[in-house]
């Protein structure tokens, strides 16, 4: 009862500094911003929603002073976890955050608050002749902050590089309660430590972006897309180890593998009968250079067990050899809606080796693991299609993935490429990371946030 009492003196406390407007404390409307595409659920006691840095400086020395967790939201879109509130607490919302401060053409930039969607960004770009780096598969629904949050990436990053290195600037609130202003509005800038870099993947465990300062890149003249059909995964790893060793740089790589062709085809997409492997390829430039760009890229692909490659004659074309990459996620869907869904990395020429092993496990824990993603940096999204209500298989899943962790981190890979850690990788973070180094990266943390209120359970494991 006192801790109810308690909570109940904090809520009043909230309503008093930001208004009752901007708070939600019926228990069923809380439970709406208790989960993410984790499909994870927490319990808050009161959601937040911020409409400015003021007032999110208020919300978290109010949570300081009271010892209150807070967890900062965007829409929900990712999949470790980091939005559920483990803790319970306090969900500070914004998605009221939706102003772009500035558009500067001139200097390649774009300034906007957390709660700007991606792809809101991407169409004001345009309009001005540039875009934002950062494509994830869900810009339609996730906003800069949760970009941010989880250094999100996409198909581009092959060439133009994830969220860290298309952000100039930031404005945040530390979990101590200060304001900071981090970079610069300059793309060259050497003056004290790279806070910027810091805080975006930092998952909401330092400090809560409330401006970000966005590089922009010109909008290419052209493009130019290739699929190439391999009868195995190591050919088509081979191929892709030759196309990122000569100087045309795609602007995406994408890899399918042989489960994933299955599901494809029998959604209607032509492809040969042997296919084991499938890259889909894109260049951008100028329109002059591009045919000599493709012809160096089909050139690089070609391989003994090389079954198919299309280059699109134009853009009616290329959407077609794309059919196949976008028949996925729907054929996915259809046959297991509860899918696990883990984003890992390794070396490009370890990626064979990764995948044998991931059919090994499929044929051990009899799960059907469907892989696809970023080949050109070897960033393999694997697919863990079991029956969420089955207890057995949820179970044997968590096994699984264990394994598959276990199996990344001995290829000299990496736990996450674009997804983050959250809930369901932080276990790990001991195997991926050695002692001395978490060691300092908990101690930045109590720098940036002294009480542990800003995303508690995330990221690290249990001492």
């Amino acid at each position: 009862m006192g801790n109810k009492l308690l909570m109940q003196a904090f809520i009043q406390t909230l309503i008093q500094a930001i208004g009752e407007k901007n708070i939600l404390t019926d228990p069923a409307e809380c439970l709406a911003y208790g989960y993410d595409n984790s499909r994870r659920q927490g319990h808050p006691e009161v959601v937040v929603f911020a409409e400015n840095t003021l007032q999110i400086q208020k919300v978290i020395s109010l949570c300081n002073q009271h010892k209150v967790p807070l967890t900062a939201r965007g829409r929900g879109t990712g999949t470790p976890g980091g939005a559920v509130p483990v803790m319970g607490g306090l969900v500070l919302s914004c998605e009221r955050m939706q102003q772009v401060v500035k558009v500067d053409p001139a200097n390649r930039l774009m300034v906007v608050e957390p709660g700007v969607l991606n792809q809101t960004v991407q169409t004001l770009a345009a309009q001005h002749g540039f875009f934002w780096a950062p494509d994830p598969s869900s810009a339609a629904f996730c906003t800069v902050g949760g970009n941010l949050a989880y250094n999100a990436a996409g198909p581009r990053a092959i060439k133009y590089g994830a969220a860290r290195e298309n952000t100039l600037a930031l404005t945040a609130v530390t979990g101590g309660g200060e304001i900071i202003h981090t970079g610069s509005a300059t793309t060259k800038g050497a003056t004290g430590y790279d806070l910027t870099r810091l805080l975006i993947g930092s998952e909401g465990t330092l400090a809560i972006i409330t401006e970000a300062t966005l590089k922009l890149t010109p909008l290419p003249e052209a493009k130019q897309t290739i699929r190439a059909v391999y009868r195995h995964i190591a050919a088509a790893a081979e191929a892709v180890a030759r196309i990122m060793a000569q100087p045309v740089v795609p602007c995406s790589l994408e890899f399918i593998d042989a489960k994933a062709i299955a599901l494809i085809r029998a959604q209607g997409v032509d492809l040969p009968a042997q296919a084991g492997a499938l890259l889909l390829i894109e260049i951008d430039g100028l329109a002059t250079e591009l045919p000599a760009a493709a012809r160096k890229i089909e050139q690089a692909a070609l391989q003994t067990d090389l079954l198919e490659i299309k280059i699109a004659a134009d853009a009616a074309e290329a959407e077609q050899l794309w059919d196949a990459r976008k028949a996925l996620s729907p054929a996915l869907r259809t046959l297991a809606p509860g899918k696990i869904n883990e984003d890992v990395v390794v070396p490009v020429a370890h990626v064979p080796l990764l995948i044998e092993k991931l059919n090994t496990l499929s044929e051990k824990y009899h799960i059907n693991i469907v892989n696809f993603g970023h080949a050109g940096n070897g960033n393999i999204h694997i697919n863990l299609l079991i029956d969420s209500n089955d207890a057995q298989q949820r179970q044997g899943a968590e096994q699984c993935l264990a394994e598959i962790f276990d199996s990344v981190l001995a290829l000299n890979g990496t736990l996450s490429g674009e997804h983050g850690i959250g809930i369901e990788k932080r276990d790990f973070m001991a195997k991926a990371i050695d002692a001395n180094t978490l060691n300092i990266m908990r101690q930045i943390k109590e720098v940036f946030d002294p009480n542990a209120i800003l995303n508690p359970g995330k990221i690290f494991p249990a001492y």
